[in-house]
């Protein structure tokens, strides 16, 4: 990313004071998280200047992260890393955490 002034950070991805760059990586970060998902339609998307970040929304004085879940991983227990995850970015907005998908399961063996 890069500043229209040199020097400063880029402020492209701030919406409402929240780093939705910074919401996106902390979120990928988080064990059990398989991705981000923007969404059938993108209605789970930040659309900032040239590009999109998937699976982040600020708005309404909430931050609202939409994920795939790795297979196994209990919903409330990664929605509960997620927000912990997400609470110093989001100030004090509510974190809302939506598991739009979850991977396939691993393959048995001997099933190939």
């Amino acid at each position: 990313m890069t500043s229209a002034h040199p020097g400063l950070p880029a402020t492209d991805a701030i919406i409402d004071g929240v780093d939705v760059d910074a919401v996106a990586a902390a979120v990928q970060a988080c064990a059990g998280v398989s991705g981000l998902c923007g969404g059938r339609y993108g209605e789970a998307t930040t659309y900032l200047p040239g590009r999109a970040v998937r699976g982040v929304v600020v708005g309404g004085g909430r931050v609202r992260v939409q994920v795939r879940s790795a297979w196994g991983v209990e919903a409330p227990v990664l929605a509960a890393a997620i927000t912990a995850a997400l609470a110093p970015l989001a100030g004090n907005r509510p974190v809302d955490v939506a598991i739009a998908d979850i991977d396939d399961p691993p393959a048995e063996k001997g099933s190939e």
